[in-house]
C-alpha cells in the first residue's frame, strides 16, 4: 500500500519529492523516486510496507530498466502470476510490484486484465515513449490526473497534483452542483477545474501529448451463472466468499478485521477465522450516543465468532474535535459524516495491526440499502391516484422533524417528495442532499447536467429490473466515490491498509449476476447472504436490522456544532463569497432549528464545503 505521484513535462526532482511528501501518511515507511531529463519525467512512491518488507522498494524495474513502475495497492494473485513469469524473467525482489513490471513487459496494456486486487498503477514505458495509468475494477484505490500548461501531472490525491508548480486550485462550479446533489463529485470529474479522476476499471495511456482512455472491465460483462442450477447458488456463493477472504489474508504484517456486529463484517470475520490457524483479531469502536452506537452488537458478534476482540468507546467531543483535522487533510469535499467514526476506527485498529478487512461492497451487491425496500413500496404506491398521493405528501410535510437516526418522519418526507421521478433519479434524490430545484435556489444556476452520471441507465441490463439497475448505479457512483473514498481517506490518514473481500471481482461478478429475488426477496434484503450465514454466525446477527455508522448530525447542528455553523454559514460571509444564496441558507437554518424540517444533509453538505474551501481554495 502506497501513495504515488508523478509528472511528464516540466518539473524538477525537488518538485517530485514535495508532491510525494504531501501524502506521506499513505506510505510512512519509505520513499522512492525515478527522475529523468529527456523527456522530463518523474515517478514517486511513498510506501506502506505490507509485502516483501526487506526488498520490495519502489520504483520497480524490468531487467533492462526500460519499464518503471510505481504502485498503490495489493495484487492478491501475484504469486500465481510470478510462477509463470519466472520461466522468462529474472526477479530481484519478492514483491507484487515487480510482478507488474514483468507482466506489463509481456502483455502490454492487457496486463491489467490479469491482476486480481486493488490498485492504482503508473508505468513509464521508456522504449514505447508512453506513460500508463491504471485503476482497479471498483475504484478501491484513488488516482487523479491533470493537464496544466502542457504538463501531465498525477497523484493518489489532488494535493499531490497541486504541489506541482504548474498546477492551480480552481473551483469547477458545474461539479459543485453535482456535489450538492451526490454529497461527493462523481468520477471522472472532481471539484477542481483541470483535475480528473481515473474511473474504476479503466486505464489511461499518454503518448505524444495525447490521452487515450479505455475501459478494461465492467461488472455486467460476463455471465458466471451459465449452466449453473439455481439450487447451487448458495453453495457457489459460500465457495467464492471463502476464496475471496482467503486470498486477502496474504500479508507479511499483522492483519485484523473490522467488526461492527452486522452481517457484512461478521461474514468476513467468519471466513477469515475459517482460513486462519490462530484466533483472528477483530476491532470495533463505540460511542456515547445510543443513536449510532453498535457496541452491544459488535461484542455479541465477537463472542459468537470467538475472535480476539479489541474495543473502545469514544465521546462526542472526540468526534467533533476531529473536524478541523480531517478537513485540513481532505482535499475534496465529501459530506458523509460517517467519515468521522471511520477515522477513529482506523486509528484504533492501527494501534495493533497494519491491515484490516472490511465488509464494504456488500450493500451495493446484495441490495442491502433501505432504498431497495423503498423501491418495492414505490412499485405499489404508484397505483394510488396522484391526487391522493399529493394529499398524503402535504400532510406528512406538516409533521415536526425528529433529530433521531433516519427517523420515520425524515424517511416519509424524502420518499414522498421525490416519488414522482423515474426510479434512477428518485433513488439518487432519496440519498442525496439537494434537489435540482433546491440547487437553483441555492446557487442561482440551473443544473442542466446534474444527472448525467446516471442518465440513460446502466448498459446491458433489462429495463424492468429496477433493483439490479440501481445496484449497478450504486457500484458506479455511491460505492466508488462515496464509500470507498471515505474508507481510503479515513484509513490512509492513519497509515492503515483496508481490504474489501466482497469486491473480489470474481465474487462480485457472481453476486451481481444472481437473479434479483436471490438478493431482494419481498422486503428482505441480502436474502441469499442471510440464508447462507445464519448457520455460521447465528440468526440474530444474520437478520439484524441495518443500523449504519452515522453520527447524530441533526442534533449536532443545533447544539455542539452551532458555533461552527454560525461562523461558516453566516449570512454576511456567504454574501461576500458569492457562491450561495445567503437568504436561502438562512431559511434552511431557521427551519432546521425550529424543527419544522430536518435539513441535516443540506446543512452538513454546506458546512463541509465551506471547511474544504477555506483549506483548499482561494476565492
Amino acid at each position: 500500500m502506497c501513495g504515488i505521484a508523478g509528472f511528464l513535462g516540466s518539473g524538477e526532482l525537488d518538485h517530485l519529492k514535495t508532491m510525494a511528501r504531501k501524502i506521506s501518511y499513505r506510505g510512512p515507511d519509505e520513499e522512492g523516486y525515478f527522475f529523468a531529463e529527456s523527456p522530463k519525467i518523474g515517478l514517486a512512491s511513498r510506501r506502506l510496507s505490507i509485502i516483501d518488507l526487506e526488498s520490495g522498494h519502489q520504483p520497480c524495474f524490468d531487467e533492462e530498466k526500460d519499464i518503471i513502475v510505481v504502485f498503490n495497492g495489493e495484487i492478491y494473485n501475484y504469486r500465481e502470476l510470478r510462477k509463470g513469469l519466472e520461466k522468462r524473467h529474472r526477479f530481484e525482489t519478492k514483491s507484487d510490484t515487480e510482478v507488474i513490471a514483468h507482466l506489463y513487459e509481456e502483455e502490454k496494456e492487457d496486463f491489467v486484465k490479469k491482476l486480481e486486487g486493488m490498485f492504482a498503477i503508473a508505468i513509464w514505458d521508456k522504449k514505447g515513449g508512453k506513460l500508463l495509468l491504471a485503476r482497479d475494477r471498483f475504484g478501491e484505490k484513488p488516482l487523479y490526473y491533470s493537464f496544466f500548461n502542457g504538463n501531465f501531472i498525477f497523484g493518489s490525491e489532488p494535493k499531490s497534483i497541486l504541489a506541482h508548480p504548474a498546477a492551480r486550485a480552481e473551483l469547477d462550479r458545474s461539479t459543485l452542483e453535482k456535489y450538492l446533489l451526490y454529497e461527493f463529485v462523481p468520477a471522472p470529474q472532481t471539484i477542481f477545474k483541470n483535475i480528473l479522476k481515473l474511473s474504476a476499471g479503466h486505464f489511461l495511456v499518454l503518448k505524444n501529448g495525447k490521452i487515450r482512455l479505455e475501459k478494461y472491465w465492467d461488472v455486467t460483462e460476463n455471465n458466471p451463472l451459465a449452466d449453473l442450477p439455481s439450487q447451487d447458488f448458495q453453495k457457489v456463493l459460500e465457495d467464492k466468499l471463502d476464496q475471496a477472504v482467503k486470498k486477502m489474508l496474504v500479508s507479511d504484517v499483522p492483519l485484523g478485521v473490522f467488526l461492527s456486529g452486522g452481517i457484512d463484517s461478521a461474514t468476513i470475520a467468519y471466513f477469515a477465522q475459517k482460513n486462519s490457524k490462530d484466533k483472528i483479531e477483530t476491532f470495533s469502536v463505540g460511542f456515547d450516543k445510543d443513536s449510532f452506537d453498535e457496541t452491544p452488537y459488535a461484542l455479541a458478534a465477537a463472542k459468537q465468532l470467538e475472535s480476539e476482540h479489541y474495543h473502545t468507546v469514544f465521546g462526542t467531543k472526540e468526534l467533533l474535535d476531529l473536524i478541523p483535522q480531517i478537513y485540513s487533510l481532505l482535499d475534496e469535499p465529501m459530506a458523509d459524516p460517517s467519515l468521522l467514526p471511520t477515522f477513529l476506527l482506523s486509528k484504533f485498529t492501527r494501534e495493533k495491526v497494519k491491515v484490516a478487512l472490511s465488509g464494504d461492497g456488500s450493500d451495493e451487491l446484495f441490495m442491502g440499502y433501505q432504498t431497495f425496500q423503498a423501491e418495492q413500496v414505490a412499485s405499489v404506491y404508484k397505483l394510488v391516484p396522484k391526487i391522493l398521493r399529493n394529499g398524503v405528501k402535504n400532510v406528512v410535510n406538516l409533521f415536526p422533524a425528529s433529530s433521531g437516526y433516519f427517523s420515520l418522519d425524515f424517511k416519509l418526507k424524502i420518499f414522498l417528495n421525490h416519488f414522482d421521478n423515474p426510479p434512477e433519479i428518485r433513488n439518487q434524490l432519496w440519498i442525496g442532499a439537494f434537489s435540482p430545484f433546491e440547487i437553483k435556489e441555492l446557487t442561482g444556476n440551473h443544473p442542466d447536467k446534474i444527472f448525467e452520471n446516471i442518465a440513460g441507465g446502466p448498459p446491458r441490463l433489462p429495463e424492468g429490473d429496477i433493483p439490479k439497475r440501481l445496484s449497478y448505479l450504486y457500484l458506479k457512483n455511491y460505492l466508488q466515490d462515496g464509500i470507498l473514498t471515505k474508507v481510503d481517506r479515513a484509513s490512509m490518514f492513519n497509515s492503515l491498509e483496508v481490504r474489501a473481500p466482497f469486491l473480489d471481482h470474481i465474487l462480485a461478478s457472481f453476486v451481481f449476476a444472481l437473479p434479483t429475488n436471490e438478493k431482494l426477496n419481498g422486503f428482505t434484503t441480502k436474502y441469499i447472504l442471510k440464508r447462507l450465514m445464519r448457520n455460521h454466525i447465528g440468526k440474530n446477527i444474520a437478520y439484524r436490522k441495518k443500523h449504519g455508522f452515522a453520527p447524530p448530525v441533526a442534533l449536532w447542528l443545533n447544539n455542539d456544532l452551532a458555533p461552527l455553523v454560525s461562523e461558516y454559514l453566516d449570512e454576511t460571509r456567504l454574501t461576500r463569497e458569492g457562491l450561495f444564496n445567503a437568504v436561502y441558507v438562512k431559511k434552511l437554518l431557521a427551519e432546521h432549528r425550529s424543527k419544522k424540517f430536518d435539513h441535516r444533509k443540506k446543512l452538513w453538505s454546506l458546512l463541509v464545503f465551506q471547511l474544504w474551501k477555506e483549506n483548499w481554495l482561494s476565492v
